[in-house]
Protein backbone atom coordinates (compact mmCIF):
# COMPACT_ATOMS: atom_id res chain seq x y z
CA UNK A 1 0.00 0.00 0.00
CA UNK A 2 1.06 3.06 -0.85
CA UNK A 3 2.12 6.00 1.54
CA UNK A 4 0.19 9.33 1.09
CA UNK A 5 1.18 11.54 -1.50
CA UNK A 6 1.46 14.78 -2.64
CA UNK A 7 -1.84 15.28 -4.30
CA UNK A 8 -5.20 17.18 -4.75
CA UNK A 9 -6.18 14.91 -7.55
CA UNK A 10 -9.90 13.58 -6.93
CA UNK A 11 -10.11 9.97 -7.56
CA UNK A 12 -12.72 10.16 -10.45
CA UNK A 13 -10.31 12.70 -12.32
CA UNK A 14 -7.31 9.61 -11.89
CA UNK A 15 -9.16 7.07 -13.20
CA UNK A 16 -10.31 9.30 -16.01
CA UNK A 17 -6.68 9.89 -16.69
CA UNK A 18 -6.19 6.10 -16.51
CA UNK A 19 -8.59 5.26 -18.90
CA UNK A 20 -7.81 7.73 -21.84
CA UNK A 21 -4.96 6.04 -23.79
CA UNK A 22 -5.16 7.12 -27.00
CA UNK A 23 -3.30 10.03 -26.57
CA UNK A 24 -0.28 9.80 -29.27
CA UNK A 25 -0.47 8.58 -32.64
CA UNK A 26 0.50 4.48 -33.10
CA UNK A 27 3.18 3.73 -34.87
CA UNK A 28 2.43 -0.30 -34.40
CA UNK A 29 0.51 -2.20 -36.90
CA UNK A 30 -3.59 -2.25 -37.06
CA UNK A 31 -3.50 -6.17 -35.35
CA UNK A 32 -1.00 -5.41 -32.79
CA UNK A 33 -2.79 -2.63 -31.93
CA UNK A 34 -6.06 -4.17 -31.32
CA UNK A 35 -3.96 -6.80 -29.19
CA UNK A 36 -2.77 -3.65 -27.22
CA UNK A 37 -6.04 -2.12 -26.69
CA UNK A 38 -7.25 -5.79 -25.80
CA UNK A 39 -4.56 -6.39 -22.76
CA UNK A 40 -4.62 -2.66 -21.88
CA UNK A 41 -8.64 -3.13 -20.73
CA UNK A 42 -7.80 -6.13 -19.55
CA UNK A 43 -4.96 -4.83 -17.18
CA UNK A 44 -6.69 -2.03 -16.38
CA UNK A 45 -9.37 -3.95 -15.26
CA UNK A 46 -7.32 -6.08 -12.48
CA UNK A 47 -5.47 -2.28 -11.20
CA UNK A 48 -8.33 -1.07 -10.31
CA UNK A 49 -9.57 -4.51 -8.78
CA UNK A 50 -5.97 -4.96 -7.13
CA UNK A 51 -4.87 -7.69 -8.60
CA UNK A 52 -1.57 -6.51 -9.58
CA UNK A 53 0.17 -9.79 -10.19
CA UNK A 54 -1.75 -10.07 -13.56
CA UNK A 55 -2.95 -6.43 -14.59
CA UNK A 56 0.55 -4.79 -14.69
CA UNK A 57 1.98 -7.15 -16.75
CA UNK A 58 -0.97 -7.19 -19.12
CA UNK A 59 -0.31 -3.78 -19.07
CA UNK A 60 3.51 -3.83 -19.79
CA UNK A 61 2.99 -6.22 -22.73
CA UNK A 62 0.21 -3.54 -24.05
CA UNK A 63 2.84 -0.97 -24.31
CA UNK A 64 5.36 -2.82 -25.80
CA UNK A 65 3.23 -3.43 -28.69
CA UNK A 66 1.76 0.08 -28.58
CA UNK A 67 4.08 2.70 -27.47
CA UNK A 68 2.05 5.59 -26.13
CA UNK A 69 1.77 8.06 -23.69
CA UNK A 70 -1.22 6.61 -22.03
CA UNK A 71 -0.42 3.28 -21.43
CA UNK A 72 2.60 3.83 -20.24
CA UNK A 73 1.46 6.42 -17.40
CA UNK A 74 -1.41 3.61 -16.40
CA UNK A 75 1.51 0.98 -16.26
CA UNK A 76 3.65 3.11 -13.79
CA UNK A 77 0.66 3.53 -11.70
CA UNK A 78 -0.10 -0.08 -11.64
CA UNK A 79 3.65 -0.50 -10.50
CA UNK A 80 3.39 2.00 -7.91
CA UNK A 81 0.22 0.35 -6.32
CA UNK A 82 1.58 -2.85 -6.31
CA UNK A 83 4.74 -1.38 -3.92
CA UNK A 84 7.47 -2.03 -6.66
CA UNK A 85 8.52 1.28 -6.04
CA UNK A 86 12.30 1.34 -7.59
CA UNK A 87 10.01 -0.43 -10.73
CA UNK A 88 7.43 2.55 -10.62
CA UNK A 89 10.26 5.30 -10.63
CA UNK A 90 12.02 3.86 -14.06
CA UNK A 91 8.46 4.05 -15.66
CA UNK A 92 7.73 7.33 -14.16
CA UNK A 93 11.08 8.90 -15.76
CA UNK A 94 10.60 6.78 -18.73
CA UNK A 95 7.37 9.04 -19.16
CA UNK A 96 8.50 11.94 -18.22
CA UNK A 97 11.50 11.50 -21.10
CA UNK A 98 8.54 10.58 -23.53
CA UNK A 99 6.69 13.58 -22.67
CA UNK A 100 9.90 15.44 -23.23
CA UNK A 101 9.67 14.55 -27.63
CA UNK A 102 6.01 15.38 -27.84
CA UNK A 103 4.96 18.30 -29.69
CA UNK A 104 3.81 20.98 -27.46
CA UNK A 105 0.36 20.47 -28.71
CA UNK A 106 0.83 16.45 -27.42
CA UNK A 107 2.08 17.82 -24.09
CA UNK A 108 -0.80 20.26 -23.45
CA UNK A 109 -3.08 17.08 -23.61
CA UNK A 110 -0.61 15.45 -21.75
CA UNK A 111 0.29 18.02 -18.84
CA UNK A 112 -2.32 17.01 -16.48
CA UNK A 113 -0.53 13.47 -16.08
CA UNK A 114 2.62 15.33 -16.41
CA UNK A 115 2.44 17.10 -13.31
CA UNK A 116 1.30 14.01 -11.87
CA UNK A 117 3.87 12.08 -12.66
CA UNK A 118 5.94 14.23 -11.25
CA UNK A 119 4.22 14.22 -7.63
CA UNK A 120 4.17 10.88 -7.64
CA UNK A 121 7.70 10.09 -8.25
CA UNK A 122 8.74 12.29 -5.94
CA UNK A 123 6.84 10.63 -2.92
CA UNK A 124 8.35 7.30 -3.74
CA UNK A 125 12.00 7.69 -4.68
CA UNK A 126 12.66 8.35 -0.75
CA UNK A 127 11.04 5.00 -0.56
CA UNK A 128 13.57 2.77 -3.00
CA UNK A 129 15.76 0.51 -0.94
CA UNK A 130 19.41 0.30 -2.15
CA UNK A 131 21.45 -2.78 -2.30
CA UNK A 132 25.26 -2.98 -2.39
CA UNK A 133 26.41 -6.32 -3.51
CA UNK A 134 30.23 -7.34 -3.63
CA UNK A 135 32.04 -10.21 -4.55
CA UNK A 136 35.09 -11.22 -2.51
CA UNK A 137 38.71 -10.57 -3.25
CA UNK A 138 39.20 -13.96 -3.74
CA UNK A 139 36.57 -14.36 -6.15
CA UNK A 140 37.89 -15.92 -9.72
CA UNK A 141 37.86 -13.87 -12.69
CA UNK A 142 34.99 -14.60 -14.57
CA UNK A 143 32.30 -15.28 -11.55
CA UNK A 144 28.55 -14.85 -12.45
CA UNK A 145 26.77 -12.78 -10.13
CA UNK A 146 22.86 -12.94 -11.05
CA UNK A 147 20.21 -11.19 -8.98
CA UNK A 148 16.62 -12.15 -9.75
CA UNK A 149 17.51 -13.91 -12.75
CA UNK A 150 19.53 -10.83 -14.39
CA UNK A 151 22.94 -10.69 -14.96
CA UNK A 152 25.03 -8.19 -13.39
CA UNK A 153 28.47 -7.31 -15.01
CA UNK A 154 31.59 -5.73 -12.65
CA UNK A 155 30.27 -2.02 -12.93
CA UNK A 156 27.08 -3.26 -11.37
CA UNK A 157 28.68 -4.47 -8.31
CA UNK A 158 30.11 -2.59 -5.26
CA UNK A 159 27.47 -0.08 -5.53
CA UNK A 160 23.82 0.69 -4.50
CA UNK A 161 21.37 0.08 -7.03
CA UNK A 162 17.57 0.12 -6.55
CA UNK A 163 15.66 -2.32 -5.98
CA UNK A 164 11.87 -3.29 -5.43
CA UNK A 165 10.71 -4.07 -1.56
CA UNK A 166 10.09 -7.45 -0.87
CA UNK A 167 12.49 -11.33 -0.95
CA UNK A 168 15.45 -11.24 -3.68
CA UNK A 169 17.76 -14.27 -4.71
CA UNK A 170 21.44 -13.82 -5.93
CA UNK A 171 23.18 -16.53 -6.98
CA UNK A 172 26.88 -16.83 -7.44
CA UNK A 173 28.81 -19.06 -9.48
CA UNK A 174 32.93 -19.27 -10.26
CA UNK A 175 34.20 -20.85 -13.56
CA UNK A 176 33.46 -24.69 -13.69
CA UNK A 177 32.22 -24.01 -9.63
CA UNK A 178 28.77 -24.85 -7.97
CA UNK A 179 26.12 -22.13 -7.65
CA UNK A 180 25.71 -20.29 -4.28
CA UNK A 181 22.26 -18.73 -3.80
CA UNK A 182 21.60 -16.57 -1.16
CA UNK A 183 18.15 -15.50 -0.79
CA UNK A 184 16.94 -11.89 1.79
CA UNK A 185 14.59 -9.66 2.30
CA UNK A 186 14.96 -5.93 1.61
CA UNK A 187 12.49 -2.78 3.32
CA UNK A 188 10.75 0.07 2.19
CA UNK A 189 13.74 2.94 2.49
CA UNK A 190 16.65 0.24 3.48
CA UNK A 191 19.76 0.35 2.08
CA UNK A 192 21.90 -3.29 2.40
CA UNK A 193 25.28 -4.22 1.41
CA UNK A 194 25.84 -8.27 0.79
CA UNK A 195 29.30 -9.76 0.27
CA UNK A 196 29.13 -12.34 -1.45
CA UNK A 197 30.02 -16.08 -1.03
CA UNK A 198 31.25 -17.59 -4.32
CA UNK A 199 32.31 -21.87 -3.99
CA UNK A 200 35.39 -22.78 -5.99
CA UNK A 201 35.67 -25.62 -8.00
CA UNK A 202 36.67 -29.26 -6.10
CA UNK A 203 39.73 -30.40 -6.66
CA UNK A 204 39.71 -33.95 -8.68
CA UNK A 205 40.33 -36.97 -6.78
CA UNK A 206 43.91 -37.91 -7.39
CA UNK A 207 44.31 -41.12 -9.23
CA UNK A 208 46.80 -43.69 -9.23
CA UNK A 209 49.08 -42.80 -11.69
CA UNK A 210 49.10 -39.41 -9.93
CA UNK A 211 49.89 -41.51 -6.67
CA UNK A 212 54.02 -41.29 -6.01
CA UNK A 213 55.41 -45.07 -6.50
CA UNK A 214 56.25 -47.06 -3.41
CA UNK A 215 60.04 -47.47 -3.28
CA UNK A 216 61.74 -50.73 -2.14
CA UNK A 217 64.40 -48.83 -0.74
CA UNK A 218 61.19 -47.83 1.90
CA UNK A 219 60.93 -51.22 3.07
CA UNK A 220 62.97 -53.08 5.86
CA UNK A 221 65.74 -55.29 5.08
CA UNK A 222 63.68 -58.16 5.46
CA UNK A 223 61.17 -57.39 3.20
CA UNK A 224 63.25 -56.26 0.56
CA UNK A 225 65.57 -59.19 0.30
CA UNK A 226 62.28 -61.20 0.55
CA UNK A 227 60.25 -59.36 -2.53
CA UNK A 228 64.08 -59.34 -4.50
CA UNK A 229 64.17 -63.29 -4.04
CA UNK A 230 60.43 -63.73 -5.18
CA UNK A 231 60.19 -61.44 -8.09
CA UNK A 232 61.70 -62.67 -10.69
CA UNK A 233 64.19 -61.38 -13.24
CA UNK A 234 62.72 -59.61 -16.45
CA UNK A 235 63.65 -61.57 -19.32
CA UNK A 236 65.62 -59.62 -21.56
CA UNK A 237 68.59 -59.75 -24.15
CA UNK A 238 71.35 -61.55 -22.50
CA UNK A 239 75.20 -59.94 -22.24
CA UNK A 240 76.34 -62.72 -24.52
CA UNK A 241 73.96 -61.71 -26.99
CA UNK A 242 74.98 -57.90 -26.97
CA UNK A 243 78.69 -59.16 -27.15
CA UNK A 244 77.57 -60.97 -30.20
CA UNK A 245 75.86 -58.25 -32.05
CA UNK A 246 78.81 -56.06 -31.37
CA UNK A 247 81.52 -58.44 -32.77
CA UNK A 248 79.41 -58.98 -35.39
CA UNK A 249 78.53 -55.40 -36.34
CA UNK A 250 82.36 -54.65 -35.75
CA UNK A 251 83.32 -57.82 -38.42
CA UNK A 252 80.73 -56.47 -41.16
CA UNK A 253 82.69 -52.90 -40.67
CA UNK A 254 85.83 -54.55 -40.58
CA UNK A 255 85.37 -56.73 -44.13
CA UNK A 256 83.31 -53.23 -45.42
CA UNK A 257 86.95 -51.22 -45.12
CA UNK A 258 88.78 -53.99 -45.52
CA UNK A 259 86.74 -53.90 -49.73
CA UNK A 260 87.02 -50.24 -49.98
CA UNK A 261 90.46 -49.64 -48.98
CA UNK A 262 91.68 -53.06 -51.08
CA UNK A 263 90.10 -51.48 -54.12
CA UNK A 264 91.71 -48.21 -53.55
CA UNK A 265 94.95 -49.98 -53.23
CA UNK A 266 94.85 -51.59 -56.60
CA UNK A 267 93.68 -48.43 -58.51
CA UNK A 268 97.02 -46.52 -56.87
CA UNK A 269 98.83 -49.97 -58.08
CA UNK A 270 97.83 -49.01 -61.03
CA UNK A 271 99.17 -45.80 -61.45
CA UNK A 272 102.34 -46.83 -60.31
CA UNK A 273 103.03 -49.57 -62.23
CA UNK A 274 102.66 -47.05 -65.25
CA UNK A 275 105.42 -45.00 -63.88
CA UNK A 276 107.24 -47.21 -61.94
CA UNK A 277 109.69 -49.63 -63.26
CA UNK A 278 110.87 -53.21 -60.88
CA UNK A 279 114.35 -53.29 -60.53
CA UNK A 280 114.67 -56.21 -58.25
CA UNK A 281 115.14 -56.51 -54.93
CA UNK A 282 111.69 -55.13 -53.66
CA UNK A 283 112.69 -51.56 -55.22
CA UNK A 284 111.13 -49.68 -58.20
CA UNK A 285 112.37 -46.57 -60.33
CA UNK A 286 109.78 -43.93 -61.02
CA UNK A 287 109.64 -41.50 -63.37
CA UNK A 288 107.93 -38.68 -61.92
CA UNK A 289 107.27 -37.91 -57.80
CA UNK A 290 103.26 -38.63 -58.53
CA UNK A 291 104.36 -42.09 -59.68
CA UNK A 292 106.40 -43.01 -56.14
CA UNK A 293 103.20 -41.20 -54.09
CA UNK A 294 101.02 -43.75 -55.71
CA UNK A 295 102.96 -46.53 -55.01
CA UNK A 296 103.58 -45.39 -51.79
CA UNK A 297 100.06 -45.46 -51.11
CA UNK A 298 99.69 -48.44 -52.32
CA UNK A 299 101.07 -49.90 -49.96
CA UNK A 300 100.17 -48.08 -47.07
CA UNK A 301 96.28 -48.92 -48.18
CA UNK A 302 97.27 -52.73 -48.95
CA UNK A 303 98.33 -52.80 -44.88
CA UNK A 304 94.67 -51.36 -43.77
CA UNK A 305 92.48 -53.58 -46.37
CA UNK A 306 94.49 -56.50 -44.55
CA UNK A 307 94.07 -55.26 -41.05
CA UNK A 308 90.48 -54.69 -41.79
CA UNK A 309 89.73 -58.17 -43.84
CA UNK A 310 91.23 -59.82 -41.12
CA UNK A 311 89.93 -58.14 -38.13
CA UNK A 312 86.29 -58.36 -39.75
CA UNK A 313 86.47 -61.87 -40.45
CA UNK A 314 87.94 -62.71 -36.82
CA UNK A 315 85.66 -60.76 -35.20
CA UNK A 316 82.38 -62.28 -37.36
CA UNK A 317 83.93 -66.00 -36.19
CA UNK A 318 83.39 -64.92 -33.00
CA UNK A 319 79.84 -63.42 -33.67
CA UNK A 320 79.09 -66.70 -34.85
CA UNK A 321 80.59 -68.76 -31.62
CA UNK A 322 79.11 -66.93 -29.15
CA UNK A 323 75.63 -67.34 -30.84
CA UNK A 324 76.58 -70.97 -30.83
CA UNK A 325 77.66 -71.52 -27.46
CA UNK A 326 74.57 -69.10 -25.84
CA UNK A 327 72.85 -71.39 -22.95
CA UNK A 328 68.91 -71.75 -23.30
CA UNK A 329 67.02 -68.90 -21.53
CA UNK A 330 64.94 -71.78 -19.66
CA UNK A 331 67.70 -73.70 -18.63
CA UNK A 332 69.42 -70.85 -17.21
CA UNK A 333 66.36 -70.07 -15.28
CA UNK A 334 66.16 -73.61 -14.17
CA UNK A 335 69.49 -74.03 -12.67
CA UNK A 336 70.00 -70.79 -11.39
CA UNK A 337 66.16 -71.77 -9.48
CA UNK A 338 67.38 -75.23 -8.34
CA UNK A 339 70.90 -74.06 -7.34
CA UNK A 340 69.15 -70.83 -5.24
CA UNK A 341 66.55 -73.44 -3.40
CA UNK A 342 69.46 -76.09 -2.78
CA UNK A 343 71.18 -72.84 -0.81
CA UNK A 344 74.05 -73.62 -3.44
CA UNK A 345 75.89 -70.75 -4.94
CA UNK A 346 75.19 -69.81 -8.86
CA UNK A 347 77.61 -71.99 -11.02
CA UNK A 348 78.66 -70.41 -14.54
CA UNK A 349 77.49 -72.17 -17.53
CA UNK A 350 79.77 -74.69 -18.89
CA UNK A 351 81.06 -73.01 -22.01
CA UNK A 352 82.45 -70.05 -21.18
CA UNK A 353 84.09 -68.42 -24.36
CA UNK A 354 86.81 -65.51 -24.05
CA UNK A 355 88.87 -63.47 -27.30
CA UNK A 356 90.93 -60.97 -27.50
CA UNK A 357 91.76 -58.70 -30.76
CA UNK A 358 95.31 -58.39 -31.65
CA UNK A 359 96.91 -56.23 -33.75
CA UNK A 360 100.59 -55.69 -35.74
CA UNK A 361 102.31 -53.68 -38.25
CA UNK A 362 101.96 -56.24 -41.10
CA UNK A 363 98.63 -58.03 -40.09
CA UNK A 364 95.94 -58.32 -37.32
CA UNK A 365 93.47 -60.81 -35.54
CA UNK A 366 91.27 -62.38 -32.69
CA UNK A 367 92.11 -64.87 -30.33
CA UNK A 368 88.96 -66.94 -29.33
CA UNK A 369 89.32 -69.32 -26.20
CA UNK A 370 86.17 -72.10 -25.05
CA UNK A 371 86.39 -74.45 -22.32
CA UNK A 372 83.97 -76.92 -22.46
Amino acid sequence: MLPPMRTFWPGSVLIGLLCIAVTAPANAQPDAVAVAESLFNRGLADMLAGKYQTGCPALTESYRLDPRAGRLFTLAECEAKWGRTATAVARYNDFLSFYSRLSESEQLKQYDRYKLVLEQRDALVPLVPQLTLSLPADAPAGTLVQRDGITLEGPSLGIALPVNPGEHVVTTRAPGGPTHEVRFTIEKSEQKTIELEVKLPEAPPATPADQPPTHQSALPPSQRDEGASRTPAPAGTSGRRVLAYVAGGLGLGGLIAGGVTGAMALSESRLAEEDCDDVGSGRAVCKTAEGKAAGKRAKDLGLVSTIGFGAGAALAGTALVLFLTEPSSSGSQASATTGAQAGAAPRHPAGAVSWSLLAGPTGGGVVVRSQW
